[in-house]
């Protein structure tokens, strides 16, 4: 079993505050406290947001090839988090292969009363690179933002687009790669 957080209680806090300053400026590039090893396949990134965002309250879908025994019994042992069948049934999602990922409206937007009971989906990139790529526009963005998420298909960006159409509704998005972060919340609209 691999150790969660060198320091829970700092590390978390770092990585939660990271973490709201990805959302909070959707477009921008963060690095995630490098203070702990990822079960294959996930990434650093991806296992500190999981380490901070998820406890025993929290159900969770993971891809096919997130769901390894190893990361299983990480997230289970470091997080207690209940684990999942179905995409809609999980208030998190963690997606490894985005190439075979399951459509946005597969997973739960929440409802007009309670939006906030949406999924989030961790996703698993190539590469992050802030200032190219899809144009960003909307709350947290001054005028506009570029976002290049290399590895996500092109059904992704018309997927996400829609997903922004059922505003208060929708999934948010977190982006990882290695120990970086990106967020793509459901009040941003993409264009190109």
């Amino acid at each position: 079993m691999l150790p969660g957080f060198a320091d829970p209680i700092l590390d978390s806090q770092r990585a939660f505050r990271a973490i709201l300053d990805a959302m909070d400026h959707p477009g921008r590039v963060v690095e995630l406290p490098d203070s702990q090893e990822a079960p294959v396949p996930l990434y650093a990134a991806t296992a500190a947001v999981c380490l901070t965002l998820l406890d025993f309250e929290t159900p969770v879908w993971l891809d096919g090839r997130a769901a390894t025994l190893e990361a299983v019994a990480f997230l289970r042992f470091h997080c207690g988090c209940r684990l999942v069948d179905e995409p809609a049934q999980g208030r998190f999602a963690v997606v490894s292969e985005p190439g075979s990922m399951p459509p946005l409206g597969a997973f739960d937007p929440g409802s007009d009363e309670s939006p906030e009971r949406s999924t989030t989906l961790v996703v698993q990139v190539e590469t992050l690179v802030a200032g190219r790529g899809r144009r960003l526009t909307g709350p947290g963005i001054r005028v506009e933002a570029r976002l290049e998420a290399r590895g996500l298909p092109d059904a992704f960006w018309r997927d996400f687009r829609q997903n922004h159409g059922l505003f208060p509704r929708g999934v948010d998005v977190l982006f990882t790669a290695g120990r970086q972060l990106a967020a793509l919340p459901r009040t941003t609209a993409v264009e190109g």
